[in-house]
C-alpha cells in the first residue's frame, strides 16, 4: 500500500487519491474495498448459477460413501453426517413466493427477523415498517415440498409500533404455542408474551390477548425454559442484569450482572441459564437460588476477548457454542472450560448475530455482517460452504436464515431458508 494511492487491479496500475472539491472524493478506501467485494459476490453468484460446485473435501462423493458404507468402513452416523456435507453443497437457490389473506402484506416490508418452531412447521417473522416499528407474521411452510414453491403468510397488524431486539418461541399450553418477544418503544423497552394463535386464519373475533406484557430497561435477548424445575419461566437479558419471570405467578427473579447481556439460552436437562455479555464473559445461573446480595451465583464462567453476540448449548450439554464481534466461533468443553475448537471465516465488528446448529446433520451456519451464509462441519469446523447473497452486501440487508432437514414438518423438504430484504428463497437438497 502506498499513502495517497490506490491500486487498481483492472487496469494494473496504481493511481493519486486527489483531494476533492469541499474535501469531496468519491474515491476512497472503503469504496474501494466494496467495489472488490461486490466484484467477488457477482462472480460468487455468477459461479452458482452455471452449478460448478466442486466438492469441499478431496474423493468425496455419493458414490464412494456408499461403497464405504456397504463394506462396513464408515458407521451409519458418518455416513449420514457425510451425506449431509454433500447435499449442502449442492444447494440451489430459488425464490419463495409468499402468499397471504391480506394481499396488501405480502412483500412490501424488509424482513428483519425469522425464527423457526422445533418443528420446523411455521416460520415467525419480524418486518420492517417504513414509517417506523415492526409488524409480525407467522408463515406456514407446508407448501415447500411442492413445485409450486409457495408458502402462507398470517400477519397480526395490531402490534406495529415497537422495534424487536429478540425473539424466541415459548411452549406453555403445548409445544410452540406463544412467542416472546424484546422489543423497544421510544422509552421505555417492553417484553411481551403473545399466543401464537393471533396468526391464525381461524376465528378471527375469538382470538386471545397477550399472556404476560411489561415495561423494562433496553432489553438485548430472551430465552425460554423447557426444564420442568423452572416451568414457565422466561428470561430477558436487560442492561446490566438479568430477569426470570414466571408468566403463571407473576413472580421475578433479578440478578444484577457488570455488563449488558446480548445472548441467553436456558439448559434443558438442568434448570441453567447461560448468558454471553458484552463484555465478553459468559456465565451460568442455576435459577433455583435465590439472588442474595454479595453471594456469588455464577456457575461457569468463560471469557472471549470481544462482546458475545450468540451462544448455542449442544445436546448432551457439555459443549456450548459462542460467537462474538470479533467474528470468532469458539465450542467450549463445559466440563474443562476451555475451548476445543474454532470455526473459522466467520465476519463480524459490531452486530448481533446469531449461531444456527444442526447436530442431527452435523452443521453449524452463521450469517456475517458481510452478508455471507457460511456452513461448517460440527465435526472438525471445516468451511463447507459460502452463500453469497442476492443482494449488494449492505446494513439493511444481512439474510435471517433457517436451516433444517424437515422444513415444513416430519414429511418437509431439507434446505436452508433465506430471508433478505423483501424476498424468501429456499436453498433445496435437490
Amino acid at each position: 500500500e502506498l499513502p495517497g494511492f490506490y491500486y487498481d487491479s483492472e487496469k494494473n496500475r496504481y493511481f493519486r487519491l486527489l483531494p476533492g472539491h469541499n474535501n469531496y472524493n468519491p474515491l476512497t478506501k472503503e469504496s474501494i474495498q466494496y467495489k472488490a467485494m461486490e466484484c467477488e459476490r457477482l462472480r460468487l453468484l455468477e459461479e452458482e448459477e452455471k452449478q460448478k460446485k466442486k466438492t469441499t473435501r478431496a474423493g468425496l462423493n455419493s458414490s464412494v460413501l456408499l461403497q464405504k458404507r456397504q463394506l462396513g468402513l464408515l458407521s451409519s452416523t458418518s455416513y449420514c453426517r457425510l451425506v449431509h456435507e454433500l447435499k449442502v453443497n449442492c444447494m440451489q437457490r430459488r425464490k419463495v413466493e409468499i402468499h397471504s389473506p391480506d394481499s396488501s402484506v405480502a412483500g412490501t416490508n424488509n424482513f428483519k427477523i425469522i425464527v423457526a418452531d422445533a418443528a420446523c412447521e411455521r416460520i415467525f417473522t419480524v418486518n420492517d415498517v417504513e414509517h417506523g416499528g415492526c409488524k409480525y407474521g407467522i408463515i406456514n411452510l407446508s407448501g415447500l415440498g411442492k413445485e409450486s414453491l409457495t408458502v402462507e403468510m398470517y400477519d397480526n397488524l395490531y402490534f406495529t409500533n415497537r422495534k424487536v431486539n429478540s425473539v424466541c418461541w415459548a411452549s406453555l399450553t403445548h409445544p410452540d404455542s406463544h412467542l416472546c418477544l424484546m422489543g423497544i418503544a421510544e422509552t421505555p423497552g417492553c417484553a411481551s408474551l403473545l399466543p401464537a394463535s393471533l396468526f391464525s386464519s381461524t376465528n378471527p373475533g375469538d382470538r386471545p390477548g397477550m399472556l404476560c406484557s411489561f415495561t423494562i430497561s433496553t432489553a438485548w435477548s430472551c430465552a425460554w425454559c423447557l426444564n420442568p424445575q423452572a416451568d414457565n419461566c422466561f428470561s430477558t437479558g436487560l442492561t446490566r442484569r438479568v430477569l426470570v419471570t414466571n408468566v403463571v405467578t407473576g413472580h421475578r427473579q433479578t440478578f444484577g450482572t457488570s455488563s449488558d447481556v446480548l445472548a441467553q439460552q436456558f439448559a434443558t436437562q438442568t434448570p441453567m441459564l447461560y448468558n454471553g455479555c458484552r463484555s465478553g464473559e459468559i456465565f451460568s445461573i442455576d435459577v433455583r437460588q435465590r439472588n442474595r446480595k454479595g453471594q456469588s451465583w455464577k456457575a461457569i464462567r468463560l471469557f472471549h476477548d470481544s462482546a458475545v453476540t450468540s451462544i448455542r448449548l449442544l445436546e448432551a450439554e457439555h459443549y456450548l457454542m459462542a460467537a462474538d464481534m470479533a467474528g470468532k466461533i469458539k465450542l467450549w468443553d463445559l466440563r474443562t472450560a476451555k475451548c476445543v475448537k474454532q470455526y473459522k471465516g466467520h465476519h463480524n465488528e459490531y452486530a448481533i448475530l446469531p449461531l444456527h446448529v444442526n447436530e442431527e446433520e452435523g452443521l453449524l451456519t452463521a450469517v456475517g455482517q458481510d452478508c455471507y451464509t457460511r456452513i461448517w462441519s460440527l465435526q472438525d469446523a471445516h468451511l463447507l460452504r459460502t452463500i453469497p447473497s442476492p443482494y449488494p452486501s449492505s446494513k439493511d440487508a444481512i439474510p435471517s436464515v433457517v436451516f433444517s432437514s424437515r422444513l415444513g414438518g416430519s414429511r418437509g423438504v431439507p434446505g436452508l431458508l433465506m430471508a433478505v430484504k423483501q424476498d424468501l428463497y429456499h436453498f433445496s437438497y435437490n
